[in-house]
């Protein structure tokens, strides 16, 4: 077989993840294939249910982050009215130290959130790569094809035919003397230009036939080609005057946006005290949060059925997910959380030479439990506070190359250059 991995993603990151998915999916399929069941509809079902089980980990990791953010972000709304309108640069190391100490109390990072979509990111790409070409993944559905597409490309003007369909434009950058070519087109094909393959190639009507009957087999979800977008399905079937089918052509883009809509809406959310750009953003992720699923709709009436149920198996696996990690978090002891945290964070300052920090009181999911009123720190009071950590690193008790000592040599550097 020449070109075995054409069809296959071949980028730098898409690519290793996207194999990895291909294997599980074929491992699926063949499964299913060995219980009389060659279906990729269901195949699709059970590979996202498998793909997003083996993600709860990360998806856990990011549920804790928005609830943990539910009661630090009063604490952080604080310090940045404790410094607003100060902007020389040691009130800004200030606020990003205490910011930063907030963070730690509650055991994540100002990236605490990014980190789980960065990785999910990619692996989310690969699934769609995989599913939009199933036959560069799964081997039976493949090897369906090369009956065809070996007697098309051994066809004087084949493979010339093949490239002047409307479904070669995306490939027009590959050989279309390739079998994998050849097959990414007739797996892009839509029923017409499969009509007008059978036209072209009457000699060929028999093999054409036999393929054709084989995909519908592993395509056929209930009545719906699956390779089939909804669009194009609703279309064919009001034609034909079968509103049975219209209808479940129909759902598939209607269950999309709605299984997206709640999955949405079960996501932890930021309490609504936010003020200045912390209101702003969660304005932004609200529209964003509305237009998901508006966009789930169209774009699953655009694409092959088969990215729909991908689309809406993904948003109910989400949504179960959701509902039992925030039943767990829940129960979680917030409280007990913070103190590992704050015992951690202070073990970690213990190695760099630095005092334990003195954490304020816990702040829960409303700002007004937030004292915002306290008097500002007197000058008097701040000289002392920096005479403190100036005879802390006097004393020698910093570890070398802690960050106190670093401290200590950066101040005794900026003493000898007033000096000069």
């Amino acid at each position: 077989m020449t070109g075995l991995f054409l069809t296959k993603n071949s980028t730098f990151i898409l690519g290793p993840i996207a194999e990895i998915l291909g294997w599980i999916i074929n491992v699926v399929f063949n499964f299913l294939d060995s219980l009389g069941s060659p279906n990729i509809g269901f195949a699709i079902i059970l590979f996202t249910v498998i793909v997003y089980t083996l993600m709860i980990p990360l998806t856990y990791k990011q549920q804790k982050f928005s609830k943990m953010s539910m009661r630090m972000n009063p604490e952080l709304q604080a310090i940045q009215k404790k410094y607003k309108g100060k902007t020389d640069q040691v009130s800004m190391v200030k606020m990003q130290d205490e910011m930063k100490a907030v963070y730690s109390k509650y055991g994540t990072s100002q990236t605490g959130s990014c980190l789980p979509l960065l990785i999910q990111f990619p692996v989310l790409i690969a699934l769609y790569r995989v599913i939009y070409a199933i036959p560069a993944y799964i081997d039976k559905v493949k090897l369906a094809y090369y009956p065809l597409v070996t007697e098309i490309l051994s066809s004087k003007g084949g493979s010339e035919f093949i490239q002047g369909l409307s479904s070669a434009g995306q490939f027009k950058k590959q050989d279309f003397t390739l079998e994998n070519t050849i097959i990414d087109v007739l797996n892009k094909a839509s029923s017409a230009e499969w009509e007008s393959i059978a036209g072209h190639f009457p000699d060929l009507t028999g093999v054409i036939d036999t393929t054709r009957q084989t995909l519908d087999g592993f395509n056929n979800f209930f009545g719906l080609n699956i390779a089939n977008s909804p669009w194009f399905s609703i279309k064919q079937y009001f034609a034909d005057g079968q509103y049975l089918w219209l209808f479940i052509a129909i759902l598939i883009p209607v269950l999309a946006g709605l299984t997206q809509w709640i999955s949405v809406r079960l996501m932890p959310q930021p309490a609504a005290s936010a003020e200045g750009e912390g209101a702003e953003m969660m304005n932004s992720m609200k529209m964003v949060n509305n237009f998901m699923p508006l966009m789930s709709v169209y774009l699953c009436a655009i694409l092959p059925a088969g990215m729909g149920l991908y689309w809406i198996m993904s948003a109910v696996v989400r949504t179960i997910q959701q509902l039992v990690i925030n039943k767990h978090l829940d129960k979680m002891d917030i409280d007990e959380e913070i103190k590992k945290n704050i015992e951690k964070y202070n073990r970690k300052r213990e190695k760099d030479g630095l005092p334990p920090e003195k954490f304020t009181t816990v702040a829960r999911t409303n700002t007004k439990n937030v004292d915002t009123s306290k008097r500002e720190i007197t000058s008097e009071e701040r000289q002392k506070e920096i005479q403190k950590s100036t005879d802390f690193y006097n004393k020698g008790t910093a570890k070398p190359g802690s960050l106190a000592s670093k401290a200590r040599m950066v101040e005794q550097y900026n003493e000898k250059s007033k000096n000069k």
